[in-house]
Order: structure tokens, then C-alpha cells, then sequence
């Protein structure tokens, strides 16, 4: 039945990416200033908004481990694996936005690059978890789960500060499309594949994470059963 489920779930996400494709691609108009590079919107967003998600899941785990390692060891090993998992899902989707950006940027405003808010502190939220992800990969010891949970609650931090950048400061990044300034918003035509592309990539996103995660806990149980092996001999 969980085979049937998850199969289910496969195929119904893949139908949504490939629905999410023609809307964007084919259903959406052209914009009236950008023309077609305005679509980048349809897969940078969802893209940046999966990215945040993840990243407090990550934060909810971190917290989760520090919370409970002394006193449930396996709700903190639990815990963890969803920090880990969110991390890794976040930074393919945050790799995404600063591969999107760009693109766009170059055709907009004649650069790759400006070292504004929004940009800078994306860039930052990045490479924090880049380290994090550093970390778990290449440190050994006893603390490594409990610093990289601290830096993980620590990188967290950095999500709000990037959502409200262009609201803070003046950036060259567009002023927000939803819940921005008076005459802020989207034409009708392209709400419907912004929310189908929305939908899309975050249930790809959470299919990605559920495999991650599971393969984190098979990764914690082998080492557990090695060290108990190791122990015993």
C-alpha cells in the first residue's frame, strides 16, 4: 500500500511538472516590457519559496536535535536527518534562484551581477548553508551534528533578512509582486501557471526530500549497527 501511495504520488508530480511546463511555456502571455524572458518568474519564485521552506525545516530540525539529543536520542537522530535533508534540498533550490537571477538579469538590466540587497544577502543564505553542508560532509567527531546544528539555526536567520530585503532597503531586485506597493500584482492571464508552477516544484521538492531524508536515516542506522558491531568485537 506505501508502494502504491508513493507511486501514486511519482506520477502525479511528474504530471505537474510537465503541466506546469506548458503553462508557463505555451498558456502564459508574453509580458508587455520583458517579452519572453519574463517566464524565468515561472520557475525562479517557486524556486526561491521551495528554497525558503526548506530551509526552516532545516531550522525545525536543528532545533529539534539540540532539543532532544540528551534526552531521546532517536527523536534527535530523526531531528537531524530532516536538518540534513532540508539543507541539501534548500541548496539545490537556492542554486536554482542565483542560476535564474542572473539569466534574467543579464537581459533586464545588462549585468550578471549587482551587489545589491536582495542579491548579496541570497548569495549569503548560500553559502551558509554551502558550509553547512561542508561540514557535515568533511568534519568527524562527537560535535559535528551539534555544530552544524547551530549553524544551521544560525544560516536561518538570513531567510527573513533576504524575503524582506526589497522592502527594507532600495534594491535594483523588482519591488514584490504579491503584497508589494500600490500597483503591485500579476495580469490574471499569468496567476493560473504561476500557481500550477508553484504547486509543481514544490511537490517535486518535497518528493526529493522524502527520498533525502530516508536515505539519511538508512545512512544513521548503518552507522549505529557498525558502531555497536565495532563495539562488540
Amino acid at each position: 500500500m506505501k508502494r502504491f501511495v508513493v507511486g501514486v504520488y511519482v506520477l502525479v508530480t511528474i504530471a505537474l511538472m510537465i503541466w506546469g511546463y506548458y503553462q508557463a511555456i505555451y498558456v502564459a502571455p508574453n509580458d508587455a516590457m520583458q517579452g519572453e524572458i519574463f517566464r524565468i518568474i515561472f520557475y525562479h519564485v517557486p524556486s526561491a519559496s521551495v528554497a525558503f521552506l526548506f530551509f526552516a525545516i532545516s531550522l525545525a530540525g536543528s532545533i529539534g536535535y539540540l532539543a532532544f539529543r540528551r534526552s531521546h536520542p532517536e527523536r534527535a537522530q530523526a531531528a537531524d536527518a530532516w536538518a540534513l535533508a532540508g539543507a541539501e534540498v534548500g541548496v539545490v533550490f537556492c542554486t536554482v534562484v542565483l542560476t535564474t537571477g542572473p539569466i534574467w538579469g543579464r537581459r533586464a538590466w545588462g549585468i550578471w551581477w549587482t551587489w545589491d540587497a536582495r542579491l548579496t544577502t541570497t548569495l549569503v543564505l548560500w553559502l551558509i548553508y554551502v558550509s553547512y553542508l561542508l561540514l557535515r560532509r568533511f568534519a568527524a567527531g562527537p560535535q559535528v551534528q551539534t555544530l552544524a546544528a547551530v549553524l544551521g539555526i544560525f544560516g536561518a536567520l538570513d531567510v527573513p533578512i533576504v524575503y524582506m530585503s526589497n522592502r527594507w532597503w532600495r534594491t535594483q531586485h523588482p519591488a514584490p509582486v504579491f503584497g508589494g506597493a500600490q500597483g503591485s500584482g500579476m495580469d490574471p492571464s499569468m496567476v493560473g501557471p504561476f500557481l500550477w508552477n508553484m504547486l509543481a516544484w514544490f511537490a517535486w521538492g518535497v518528493l526529493i526530500l522524502a527520498i533525502r531524508y530516508r536515505v539519511e536515516r538508512q545512512s544513521q542506522a548503518k552507522a549505529e549497527a557498525e558502531a555497536e558491531a565495532a563495539l562488540t568485537a
